[in-house]
């Protein structure tokens, strides 16, 4: 084994041999010889020397390219490991290497900051130490998913951040030889970029969806090539510019042949001229489908048949394309659990600008939905009903009315013995449909709905849609024979298959779901932490001392685990040792109150105000009575993409005095 030093001196040599440096500085010096010392036959000083390797750039090349590492073993270090492929160019303690395979061909994708970020022109530069609202790129491209930095939100953001994306031809097989060029050029999945603003309470923006064309650099010189990216605002913000990103694209290993730009441009133009021809056609069949469902029924033009949407771009796109089967890998093990995970995702309407009430329009891209990690009805209804197409269910996404005619979305499975299912994407509640009979006699007992949903106007997946063209659409009468025409009208399977179908440029690529970063007992530990704090310094405020009983604590956590599994699986386990342990910790002529609650947000703070709003909780807060203990468990329940269902109960435990 060598000496470290020597080590450090062997790597520093490879580094040399790589960059040819000895050869580099031959011909410097021979360049340098013939110049000066031919006129004169002067003596060649060192100075000399370095002055014209400086010129030439070479020194300089050969410092970034040295590191001065620390010696390891000096210091043990535990660290969480990171994604092989996700590697950051700056203040690396150790050299790190990344695992690239040398018989793949890969995509070294580097953002070099922002600018023209106007409105943060006025942000003022963060204290050291002090929070502030950050920046966090999101990359996705054929089935890799990578994060950047947060970075803190300014005019000109400091993104310093590299991504190592493998281009490979799926239909080849993982033992095939490296692609080229011309291969690569037929791959059109483009980079999709999200940029996610996270303020100082950790609340999410979606800031800017992109899809980047990364196939030009298969036409630049040197296969390396820098793109100025304008990112475009959401919504209706989405023709305003929002910020400029700078970014670099090059291929490793370097291509041995590039394309002639003329290539490229043509095969960007066919692909743009075959969609727009599919899109024109499918608009064509839609608009003859319309008119065909309204002649049955003149009232058939009131109801909510979506055949489009817009995505956050304002880019109008068949509502099929939104779904495609997903499969969570070992993330997520039922479709229950796949529809609670669903539900503790957030809830948020689309923002709209200015009043009047009206509902903006906006179905994210499943990236743009996942990173933000909060949506609209439609985003959650679109996901659960990919996901429980993956478990190999037959499921749909219904659009119709609640109460008072709101506008709404859910999902609906169909069994093999024709029972129907209702999931509400928000909650995770299942509801069994038993529809009412008209025509039935008055004193026959007809079933009571116990869902939510009012109307019902059509159903669709990625593959079928039908519009429902019962008498009647109210969804307690309606009757769900797919394969009744008279019932539902189907659109053409070719025709949304045509649109909507893998692969097709107008489609945005699916993400794959990524396992929680959150270690649920450390951020269980510290809301609860929290919480203690706010309780005692509310207790001191109103003049009451604070004594915590940890034992009453620790007693809350079975039934904390109960209400989880209840919400995931519908069973209630466990209730008969909580109330036994609780009746043996609470002494004889005392009293005991407690008051579970449920968030899908970690933000202690936000938590203890929406609790002291419950009459009952505040009674249990503010407790008064002789040999008052407070007891308060906190239980973080961690689902993929770092949602998580928190559960929080306050107890209390005094004397009765008549």
């Amino acid at each position: 084994l060598l000496p470290y030093k020597e080590l450090v001196f062997v790597a520093y040599s490879e580094i040399f041999f790589q960059m040819d440096v000895h050869g580099r500085i031959r011909e410097v010096l021979a360049e340098t010889i013939r110049e000066e010392l031919a006129p004169e036959h002067q003596q060649l000083s060192t100075e000399d020397l370095i002055k014209a390797l400086r010129q030439r750039g070479i020194i300089d090349d050969v410092m970034k390219e040295l590191k001065f590492v620390t010696d390891v073993n000096e210091k043990e270090k535990t660290s969480a490991p990171k994604p092989s492929t996700h590697f950051v160019d700056r203040e690396p303690p150790v050299l790190k290497k990344t695992n690239i395979d040398p018989t793949r061909r890969y995509l070294y994708l580097q953002v070099l900051g922002g600018k023209a970020f106007l409105e943060h022109l006025q942000e003022p530069e963060p204290l050291p130490g002090q929070i502030c609202s950050t920046f966090t790129l999101c990359l996705h491209f054929r089935n890799q998913r990578f994060r950047s930095k947060p970075v803190p939100c300014a005019c000109e953001p400091d993104f310093h951040d590299g991504f190592l994306l493998e281009v490979h031809k799926d239909s080849l097989g993982d033992g095939s030889k490296m692609v080229d060029a011309t291969t690569m050029l037929s791959i059109c999945d483009p980079v999709h970029m999200v940029l996610i603003k996270t303020d100082t309470f950790g609340e999410t923006t979606l800031v800017a969806s992109y899809f980047l064309e990364w196939r030009s650099v298969l036409a630049a010189e040197n296969g390396i090539t820098n793109v100025a990216v304008e990112l475009l605002g959401v919504g209706t913000e989405s023709q305003v510019s929002v910020g400029v990103l700078n970014i670099r694209l090059e291929m490793y290993p370097q291509l041995s042949k590039t394309l002639s730009p003329e290539i490229t441009n043509t095969q960007f133009a066919l692909e743009r001229q075959k969609t727009a021809e599919k899109e024109r056609l499918f608009l064509v069949y839609a608009k003859q489908w319309w008119r065909e469902y309204l002649q049955i029924r003149p009232t058939h033009n009131v109801r909510l048949v979506k055949i489009f949407a817009q995505d956050e771009n304002g880019v109008n796109r068949p509502v099929c394309s939104y779904i495609r089967p997903l499969r969570a890998g070992r993330l997520l093990d039922t479709p229950r659990q796949a529809a609670r995970f669903v539900s503790v995702l957030g809830y948020e309407r689309a923002p709209v600008i200015g009043g009047g009430g009206g509902k903006q329009e906006q179905w994210c891209t499943l990236l743009a939905f996942l990173c933000r990690n909060k949506g609209d009805c439609e985003d959650h209804a679109n996901l659960l009903c990919s996901l429980l197409l993956g478990f190999g269910l037959e499921a749909f996404v219904c659009v119709g009315t609640k109460a008072k005619g709101v506008p709404h979305s859910w999902v609906m499975t169909c069994g093999t013995d024709g029972t129907i299912t209702f999931w509400e994407s928000l909650t995770g509640h299942r509801y069994i449909h038993r529809p009412i009979n008209p025509d039935d006699p008055p004193l026959v007992e007809q079933p009571k709905p116990l869902y939510p949903y009012r109307t019902i106007g059509c159903i669709f997946n990625h593959q079928k849609f039908f519009g429902n063209c019962q008498p009647s659409d109210a969804v307690e009468v309606c009757v769900f024979d797919l394969h009744d025409e008279s019932k539902w009208k189907p659109m053409s399977g070719e025709a949304i298959k045509s649109v909507c179908s893998p692969g097709t440029s107008s489609v945005p690529p699916f993400p794959p779901l990524c396992a929680s970063t959150l270690d649920a007992a450390v951020t269980s530990n510290e809301i609860e932490v929290q919480l203690r704090i706010l309780v005692s310094e509310h207790r001191k405020d109103l003049g009451l001392s604070t004594v915590w009983d940890d034992h009453l604590s620790y007693l809350l956590s079975p039934a904390l685990a109960a209400y989880e599994l209840e919400r995931t699986t519908s069973i209630s386990a466990g209730n008969e040792e909580f109330q036994d342990a609780v009746r043996r910790a609470v002494p004889d002529g005392h009293t005991f109150k407690g008051f579970p609650i449920h968030f899908v947000y970690r933000n202690a703070r936000r938590a203890f105000a929406t609790c002291l709003r419950s009459p009952f909780c505040e009674e249990i807060i503010c407790c008064r009575g002789d040999q008052v203990r407070l007891a308060v468990r906190v239980r973080v329940f961690t689902y993929p993409e770092c949602a998580c269902a928190v559960w929080i109960m306050f107890a209390c435990k005094y004397r009765s005095v008549l």
